[in-house]
């Protein structure tokens, strides 16, 4: 459980692997902004790409969780589909999609008694953020607020840059294991070339060395 004055633990799609993020203090106010905001908890999955979201912050209770994980409910969760399905932002109560495993029902025995729901950004990199109260529905204040923070989350996680699909071939031989000769050598370029292909992949995703880039760009998915 998150705790005030404490850093998130802002993870990549592989659980454990922290994400260097080109504006972490952004996300670290705006994430306790939020936090502040949603006293029974919230998930914030950003830039949501081929099912996995690059960047996952969840603060509900242990035990929800535990629950949610193990039933796996963010395949069946009618709020997931609605963010999916819809830009914008709307309470949990005017969700009018089917629950089949009464998924918002089980929640309400764990104090997510009421909630909204706040999607940003394209189908391709959306983000999809849920907050949770116990006591009552969120105010429109409340809903307005949140809106412009996740707004802003979407914006700081917002991987650094786009390679060229010639970059990303050079970084992809490389991390097939080829070395800079050979990898030359498939594309028909000479190693100077490739070289200044790597240069440019680094300058784009801000990175200090070729390794540092690989691993970048797993992250951002480009690879």
């Amino acid at each position: 459980m998150w705790r005030d004055n404490e850093p998130f633990e802002i993870l990549t799609k592989d659980q454990g692997k922290r994400a260097p993020r080109h504006d972490e203090a952004s996300l670290q106010a705006n994430l306790n902004e939020l936090a502040n905001l949603a006293p029974a908890g919230f998930s914030a999955g950003l830039h949501i790409r081929f099912a996995s979201p690059l960047i996952y912050v969840r603060t509900y209770s242990d035990e929800w969780t535990k629950v949610y994980d193990e039933n796996a409910y963010a395949l069946r969760d009618p709020i997931v589909f609605w963010g999916l399905g819809v830009k914008g932002h709307t309470r949990w109560s005017a969700i009018k999609l089917p629950d089949p495993f009464n998924i918002l029902g089980q929640a309400r025995r764990y104090g997510l008694n009421y909630g909204a729901v706040f999607s940003f950004g394209p189908i391709t990199s959306r983000s999809i953020v849920g907050m949770a109260h116990g006591e009552r529905e969120f105010t429109d204040d409340e809903m307005a607020e949140a809106a412009r923070i996740v707004r802003n989350l979407h914006h700081s996680a917002e991987p650094p840059t786009e390679l060229t699909p010639a970059q990303i071939e050079a970084l992809r031989l490389l991390a097939d294991g080829d070395r800079h000769a050979a990898a030359a050598a498939k594309l028909g370029i000479s190693e100077s070339a490739f070289k200044a292909r790597l240069q440019s992949a680094r300058a784009r995703l801000g990175a200090r060395t070729t390794a540092q880039a690989l691993k970048k760009a797993r992250e951002y998915q480009l690879l």
